[in-house]
């Protein structure tokens, strides 16, 4: 039976996108923090590990990653964003999020950061 290792002590938003086509292609519109409501907040465990190496033409770039760990949610999937609420920084989930052992109890994903600097 799985345990997680790490205790659930980061708040996170979820954001939850309004999809809509335009010219017929999906357009995906998070809302902003403030106008979420409180019932989107959740606890997890949220572990970095200096980000992910990638190559892409020749140029090399890291990508701030994170492994995030929490109870499991049935409206977090593949296509929404987290914001971890301690320093209002804002993740893209990458992968499909796991029910481990598929017992509807805990909840596993990777998420990139969303930055604007270079």
């Amino acid at each position: 039976m799985y345990r997680p290792k790490d205790n659930f002590n980061v708040p996170m938003k979820l954001l939850i996108p309004t999809k809509k086509y335009v010219n017929g292609v999906l357009k995906k519109s998070y809302p902003k923090i403030e106008e979420v409501e409180d019932g989107y907040i959740f606890f997890g465990s949220f572990k970095t590990f200096g980000g992910t190496e990638n190559t892409v033409n020749g140029v090399y770039s890291v990508i701030s990653t994170a492994n995030v760990e929490t109870w499991y949610r049935d409206d977090i999937k593949s296509d929404c964003r987290i914001v971890c609420l301690d320093d209002m920084s804002e993740w893209e989930i990458i992968n499909r999020p796991e029910n481990i052992e598929r017992r509807n109890q805990f909840l596993k994903f990777k998420v990139k950061e969303i930055r604007g600097d270079a």
